[in-house]
C-alpha cells in the first residue's frame, strides 16, 4: 500500500510541476523560474529525506547501500541542473553547454545502472566480477 502512495505523490507533485511551467510558458504568470520549479525541489528534499534515513540506519553496509548512494548522487546531479536550467532561464548569462553537463556527466552512469538492473545486479558488483575474471584470466597465463 504504501508504494501506491509514493506513486500518487509522485504524479500528483509532477502535475502540479507540468501545471505551473504550462502557466510560465504561456505567460499567465510572471514568477521566476525557481518558483515554478518548487514542486520539484519539494520532491527531491524529501527523497534526500528518505535516502539520508535509510543510510543511516544500523544496517548500512548492507548490499543496498551502494544503491542508495548512487541514487544520492543522482539526486545531487539532477539538483545542480535544475539549478543552472533556473538560472538559464531567468537570464543568466550562462552558455548551454555549462547547463548540460551534469546531465552528460550523469547519463553513462544512470543508463549503466538502468541496464545492471535488468539483471539484479549493481555497478560496483559488475565491476568486482568483471575485475576478479580478468585477474584470474591474468593468472592463468
Amino acid at each position: 500500500m504504501a508504494v501506491l502512495y509514493r506513486a500518487l505523490f509522485t504524479w500528483f507533485i509532477s502535475l502540479i510541476f507540468l501545471i505551473l511551467v504550462v502557466l510560465r510558458l504561456d505567460d499567465r504568470v510572471r514568477w521566476s523560474w525557481f518558483v515554478v520549479f518548487v514542486p520539484m525541489w519539494l520532491y527531491d528534499s524529501i527523497l534526500l529525506i528518505c535516502l539520508i534515513t535509510s543510510l543511516s540506519s544500523s544496517d548500512r553496509w548492507q548490499r543496498g547501500a551502494i544503491k542508495h548512494l548512487s541514487c544520492l548522487g543522482a539526486l545531487v546531479i539532477k539538483v545542480t541542473s535544475q539549478i543552472l536550467l533556473c538560472l538559464r532561464l531567468d537570464g543568466a548569462d550562462i552558455k548551454l553547454y555549462f547547463v548540460l553537463t551534469p546531465v552528460w556527466i550523469g547519463a553513462p552512469f544512470l543508463i549503466a545502472n538502468s541496464f545492471l538492473s535488468l539483471f539484479d545486479s549493481d555497478l560496483v558488483q559488475f565491476s568486482s566480477r568483471m575485475f576478479n575474471r580478468c585477474n584470474s584470466n591474468l593468472w592463468r597465463r
